[in-house]
């Protein structure tokens, strides 16, 4: 019988190939076709996976399934211990917005209720750090103060000098009782070799990969979803968020003046609470734990409340947040009168940000975007390059920073509402990688991110139309070209 059936391979498996190439490439495209939103993407799909019948719908399954189904934040919210909480006492009454800031930040307030899951809270604080010296050190510190509890989330952890510095702090912390937690993204963990995993466990320290169960370096079908998310939390009273890694590249310590720039942010208040639920809701999709119990219960966020900073956290990723931190960027430029200020180390806008952002340009608001002038992502720099001429022609100003390379997220819309966290203006961060982010209803915390963002502008050198155009045409076919791969990048 085995060399029946041997024989039988051996004689028609041409044809057992073609065959299984066509079924693979017809529920492929029915795929794409039945879940795509965009017809562009969905278009182009189907002809990846015509062309190549075999090797295609093998592409789409690796990087076009684009969806990852687990429990609801609202789910993770309630193993956070979120419910302890009164919300009275933490939610932002309908009215505070309006009265603060007018009818259109009101309707801005509104689109976030209707696309997060999570509610704009009042009574929160929040502290700007310029830089890894100063954020790795307040970090820190608020490992060694712990107690209770620490969940930490990251893209990047590096295993590097201030790696080990963090392994050391978390190792102490478990040593004296406190119930600690590390969430490592699987492609972001292996930024360096041997990964930092490896140590943490060997601590005895619970350590989980997000989306780490690989198959011959792939997670399929989700090996394109990350978590870029960047989260501490000690005690469920006080969370760092921002776009800061766990790298000795953005200490001075270990860099010197080569060092890389970030800006990092640290929150008390009932924002805690949501930052916890989200963080909460990664690990245990990673690990199959969920947190629950004393040690993960919200610490007195209360002690805030004579902070009226309004604020709330906005998860995004490819769940069901999909598309909230887009469409809340989008209600954003349209609701601004007077200026946009944005800063993103990559800034790959798609078409409908780039049409919001034009437009308002053409309505007279002002509209300053500030990019590194150095990028440590030689591919991503030139297609940003090829897009620029889209929003220059509209009216919008672009600037190259000097110095360093500048990691910072920062966006502000007429010095009165910002958007700050772990997200990049490009379509990796608002379509395929797990996101959080605040948004801030906040003047004077505004006033700092518009001042924040003014510092990189007074050096920066304006990118204009003509100075594009002069570049050679090879150059400009090359950026294109690459441009072309910017959802993937």
């Amino acid at each position: 019988m085995a060399d029946l059936i041997s024989t039988f391979f051996s004689s028609y498996w041409p044809h057992i190939l073609a065959v299984a190439g066509f079924a693979m490439s017809v529920l492929a495209g029915c795929h794409a076709i039945l879940n795509k939103s965009d017809a562009r993407a969905a278009v182009g799909w189907v002809g990846v996976i015509l062309l190549s019948p075999v090797l295609g719908p093998l592409i789409y399954l690796a990087a076009g399934i684009n969806r990852i189904r687990r429990d609801s934040l609202r789910d993770s919210r309630e193993a956070a211990g979120l419910p302890l909480l009164a919300e009275e006492l933490t939610t932002a009454p309908d009215h505070i917005i309006s009265e603060r800031f007018g009818r259109r930040f009101q309707a801005l307030r509104t689109l976030g209720d209707r696309v997060t899951d999570l509610p704009l809270t009042t009574s929160n604080r929040i502290e700007m750090l310029r830089g890894g010296d100063e954020a790795y050190g307040r970090m820190l510190a608020e490992i060694d103060a712990a107690e209770r509890s620490i969940l930490m989330e990251s893209y990047i952890f590096d295993r590097d000098r201030m790696g080990q510095r963090f392994v050391e702090r978390l190792v102490a912390a478990r040593a004296r009782g406190v119930e600690v937690r590390v969430l490592i993204d699987a492609v972001g963990v292996r930024y360096s070799l041997p990964a930092v995993i490896r140590d943490l466990r060997r601590a005895g320290l619970p350590a989980a990969l997000f989306n780490g169960r690989l198959i011959a370096g792939l997670r399929l079908p989700y090996a394109n979803l990350r978590t870029h998310r960047k989260l501490l939390i000690t005690d469920g009273k006080t969370a760092f968020i921002g776009g800061l890694n766990i790298r000795e590249g953005y200490s001075s310590e270990f860099y010197g003046e080569a060092v890389s720039r970030d800006t990092h942010f640290r929150v008390s208040g009932p924002v805690v609470g949501e930052l916890l639920a989200i963080a909460a809701g990664d690990w245990a999709f990673a690990s199959g734990e969920r947190l629950s119990g004393a040690p993960w219960a919200l610490g007195d966020v209360r002690a805030a409340a004579t902070a009226p900073m309004v604020m709330r956290a906005v998860a995004s990723g490819p769940d069901d947040s999909l598309g909230s931190s887009h469409r809340l960027l989008m209600g954003a430029f349209s609701t601004a009168r007077r200026s946009i200020r944005i800063q993103s180390p990559y800034f790959l806008p798609d078409r409908e940000l780039t049409a919001a952002l034009a437009t308002a340009a053409l309505r007279g608001v002002a509209i300053d975007i500030l990019v590194p002038g150095q990028n440590n992502l030689a591919f991503v720099d030139r297609a940003m390059r090829a897009q620029f001429d889209q929003l220059l022609a509209q009216g919008c100003r672009i600037w190259r920073g000097t110095g360093g390379f500048d990691h910072s997220k920062l966006l502000c819309v007429d010095n009165t509402w910002s958007f700050i966290g772990s997200s990049n203006l490009d379509p990796r961060s608002l379509r395929l990688n797990f996101e959080v982010d605040l948004e801030v209803y906040d003047a004077a915390f505004a006033g700092k991110i518009a001042a924040r963002i003014q510092e990189g502008l007074t050096h920066a050198e304006p990118v204009t139309l003509e100075g594009l155009a002069a570049r050679p045409f090879h150059t400009r076919l090359i950026d294109r070209t690459i441009w072309l791969a910017s959802p993937y990048l």
